[in-house]
C-alpha cells in the first residue's frame, strides 16, 4: 500500500454530527489499544454501531496499524460485511463474523473490542480461567463467559455458538485464543477491556510467583456489580476515565480525530 493511500480524505462534512463523534471515539480506542500495548499488529479489531442505524457500523481498514487509524480511515459495513465507504483497504473478514454476530445479538451493545494480548490469551488456556485473585478481577467474574476455540472465526455456524457463551455478560474470554469486552459506549467497552487485561496480567504474575495463592471470597464478587455503581457515582467508569485518556491521546498525537 503507497504511502498516499493513507491520506485519507475527512469525512467530517460528510457524515452526520453523530457519526463523526462515533469516528473520532472509535479512532480513539484504536490508538489507545495501541498506546497500551495491546495490539497484534493489524490482526484485532473494535466495532462500533453507526448512530441511528441499525445494522450499519465501523470497524478498522485491515492493513492499517493502529496507531495509523484515523475517524475518516474507518470503514462504514452494512450487516454482510460489505463496505459502505470507498477505500483501498478490505475489511478483516474474521473481525466481521465475531462483531457482526455480536452486534446482531446485544442491541444494548454499541462497542465490540477484541485482542490477542499476551496475557490475555495466557489466561485463556488455563483450565481455570479467569481466577478470583484481585480486586479489578471481581467486576470481570461477576460479568464473564467463556466460549471455547473453533478455529479462526470465519464460518457463520460458529455465530449462534458465540453468541450464546455470551449471554448477557460484558466481558467473554476466548479461549486459546483472547478476550473480547463490550459496551454501552465505545468508553465503557474499553474500560472494560483495560480491566481484563490487567485482570489476567496481575494473574499471571501472581501464578509465576510459585507461591500459595489467597482467592477472593465469593461473596464479595456476588456485589461487584453494586460496588462498580457506588465508586464510579453511578455515571459508570467509562464515563469517568475516557475525557483524561483522551487527553494524553491529544498531548500524544491528535491526528486521531482527521
Amino acid at each position: 500500500m503507497s504511502a498516499s493511500a493513507l491520506d485519507f480524505k475527512s469525512r467530517k462534512n460528510d457524515v452526520s454530527a453523530d457519526e463523526w463523534r462515533t469516528r473520532v471515539d472509535l479512532a480513539a480506542a484504536y490508538r489507545l489499544v495501541a498506546l497500551f500495548k495491546w495490539d497484534d499488529l493489524v490482526f484485532t479489531h473494535i466495532s462500533a454501531r453507526v448512530p441511528g442505524v441499525h445494522d450499519e457500523f465501523l470497524i478498522n481498514p485491515y492493513g492499517l496499524m493502529f496507531e495509523e487509524i484515523t475517524a475518516s480511515s474507518l470503514l462504514k459495513v452494512d450487516r454482510d460485511g460489505n463496505k459502505l465507504d470507498d477505500s483501498p483497504f478490505p475489511v478483516n473478514p474474521a473481525g466481521f463474523v465475531i462483531h457482526s454476530a455480536i452486534h446482531a445479538a446485544r442491541h444494548d451493545a454499541q462497542c465490540v473490542l477484541h485482542t490477542h494480548t499476551l496475557n490475555g490469551i495466557a489466561v485463556s488456556a488455563q483450565k481455570g480461567g479467569v481466577l478470583p485473585l484481585s480486586q479489578q478481577s471481581i467486576f470481570v467474574l461477576s460479568n464473564l463467559g467463556y466460549h471455547d476455540y473453533e478455529g479462526v472465526a470465519l464460518r457463520d455456524d460458529e455465530k449462534p455458538r458465540l453468541v450464546d457463551d455470551l449471554g448477557h455478560n460484558d466481558f467473554l474470554m476466548l479461549r486459546n485464543h483472547g478476550l473480547l469486552t463490550l459496551g454501552a459506549t465505545i468508553a465503557d467497552a474499553f474500560l472494560s477491556m483495560y480491566l481484563f487485561e490487567t485482570v489476567c496480567t496481575i494473574q499471571v504474575r501472581a501464578m509465576a510467583g510459585g507461591g500459595e495463592l489467597v482467592h477472593v471470597d465469593p461473596r464479595i464478587i456476588g456485589t461487584a456489580r453494586q460496588q462498580a455503581a457506588q465508586v464510579t457515582k453511578g455515571v459508570g467508569g467509562g464515563a469517568l476515565t475516557w475525557p483524561g485518556l483522551l487527553r494524553r491521546l491529544d498531548r500524544a498525537d491528535p491526528s486521531y480525530r482527521s
